[in-house]
């Protein structure tokens, strides 16, 4: 009987690493990411909240989870503007002919016909009482409202290839430039997101705006400010054409085609998997990943990436963990680019979930494989988290840094309502793959730019994690540590406040 109990520990160490080499095995050996991934960007595309994509993506992750054995469902959470994006086209038709990189802004209104009209752009005007007087010639034009850049090589293209006194001209002559065009939008007496609703007022025909950034051939796409005509943002390269043209009074004149359907209120939703806990079902660990996308590529690594590492994760996880200790959900948020309302809803919905969770786990800033991992300012993570994280390969947890307690992240992404609720959430922080210039929120998030390497290794790191945190004997005790000060103020920092969640978005 001694020597029995004095096994029980080590076999107990076994089944776990048995446990843990399958996953790896099925992770590397199996892996169903790039199908998934197919489905998800290529197939389904961008999803943006209140678009019918978004809900047709919400739908098949409910029945690719079927597949699996794993039950799912979708919960309402609230409602959003419903609109569907429709063709872009745009053509420079004088001084010469060319077809423009262009994109309607999301929520930009339907043109009934395509219309042709000159370009004109904001005025060099002494002040308010001027601007108003050139208003009226914005009637049935095209109206650019950002300064053309002086240069479209990123940064660190002019680093690597340029002098020493050429970068600095050139960055002399940009905030030149960018300084100038800030005073010109002021002297209108508006600011810069007042003026489309200015513009549209007075008959403007369109806005064009060039949101570029700061890599090569990318723009950022977010949403419409107009109601009645469209906004839409030009390619670096077309938007400098275009400026320089009205800049020497050639008149450009360009034929715009913009499609769109206005849905009217639809209902929003998360996405909900669960396996359920035998031991402890009324203590939870999440796989969190929002779900929503902007709309100008197809949301690949913001966030389908981690929408794939925790759908992949609990696949694995369902079919060699099917009976875990305490209950696995996924949470495939939705609206989270306009302010956590997905995550923030679900955490007011769901009080129970909340005071039972042993640990959320949130990835969302990149197909970059994990490097940062804080503590989010619970006295205890350094236990914990270094505890979950010793069977996980030398290779993958080598790559991580570790900082413990941390502070309590406020906003940035779905961890943070739960954290802000006094919950253990966790964010798996990326590498950047420079994510920043060229992936957030751009025209050119979509399949090809995932490193599927990174994502199999943080499915990895995931499902361990989850494991572990499910397996523990202890609960993860929610002390906090004392914060420190806020160099701004000087007075210690305070642990975030939950948010109220938009329930009622788009209006």
């Amino acid at each position: 009987m001694v020597v029995a109990t004095f096994f029980l520990p080590l076999l107990g160490i076994a089944q776990d690493q048995n446990v843990i080499d399958n996953m790896i095995k099925e992770a590397k050996e199996n892996s169903q990411l790039k199908e998934l991934a197919y489905e998800l960007l290529d197939k389904n595309g961008p999803r943006l909240v209140g678009t019918p994509q978004m809900k047709n993506a919400h739908d098949w992750a409910v029945n690719k989870y079927a597949d699996w054995g794993i039950e799912a469902r979708n919960e309402q959470w609230g409602e959003w503007q419903g609109w569907e994006r429709g063709i872009t086209h745009v053509d420079l038709i004088e001084p010469r002919v060319k077809t423009l990189e262009a994109m309607q802004l999301a929520w930009s209104p339907n043109m009934k016909k395509a219309v042709t009209a000159e370009v004109t752009m904001i005025p060099d005007v002494a002040d308010k009482a001027a601007f108003e007087a050139w208003l009226p010639n914005v009637k049935g034009k095209f109206v650019l409202i950002d300064p053309a850049q002086p240069t479209g090589r990123p940064d660190y293209n002019w680093e690597k290839f340029g002098t020493e006194a050429s970068i600095e001209k050139m960055q002399a002559e940009r905030r030149e430039l960018l300084g100038e065009w800030n005073n010109r939008i002021r002297s209108t007496g508006y600011n810069s997101r007042e003026l489309p609703a200015v513009l549209e007022e007075a008959g403007a025909a369109g806005i064009l705006i060039s949101n570029w950034s700061r890599g090569f051939g990318v723009n950022k796409i977010f949403g419409a400010r107009t109601k009645s005509i469209p906004t839409i943002d030009i390619g670096l390269e077309d938007y400098g054409t275009l400026f320089r043209m009205v800049e020497h009074d050639d008149k450009p004149t360009i034929r715009v085609e913009a499609t769109s359907k206005d849905l009217g209120k639809v209902p929003t939703f998360n996405t909900i998997a669960e396996i359920k806990g035998t031991e402890k079902p009324d203590e939870y660990i999440i796989l969190s990943a929002h779900f929503d996308s902007w709309d100008g590529g197809t949301g690949a690594t913001d966030n389908g990436t981690g929408t794939l590492v925790m759908m992949e994760a609990m696949r694995i996880l369902k079919k060699l963990y099917p009976n875990p200790k305490r209950t696995i959900l996924v949470g495939l948020w939705g609206s989270e680019e306009q302010g956590l309302n997905g995550s923030s809803s679900f955490v007011q919905d769901n009080p129970e979930v909340v005071d039972g969770l042993q640990a959320l786990f949130n990835q969302d800033n990149g197909t970059g494989r994990v490097v940062r991992l804080s503590g989010q300012g619970f006295l205890h993570a350094y236990e914990f988290l270094q505890r979950w994280m010793e069977p996980v390969p030398r290779e993958i947890k080598g790559e991580i840094e570790t900082t413990f307690p941390g502070t309590p992240g406020g906003g940035g992404s779905d961890y943070a309502s739960f954290v802000a609720a006094g919950a253990p959430g966790f964010s798996l922080s990326s590498l950047s793959w420079d994510y920043f210039s060229y992936t957030w929120h751009t025209n050119r998030d979509t399949y090809d730019k995932i490193v599927f390497d990174d994502v199999q290794s943080n499915v990895i790191l995931t499902a361990i994690l989850t494991y572990m945190a499910s397996e523990d004997p202890e609960t993860f005790p929610r002390d906090r540590a004392v914060l420190p000060l806020n160099p701004r103020t000087g007075e210690l920092r305070e642990w975030p406040s939950p948010r109220n969640p938009n329930r009622n978005g788009g209006n």
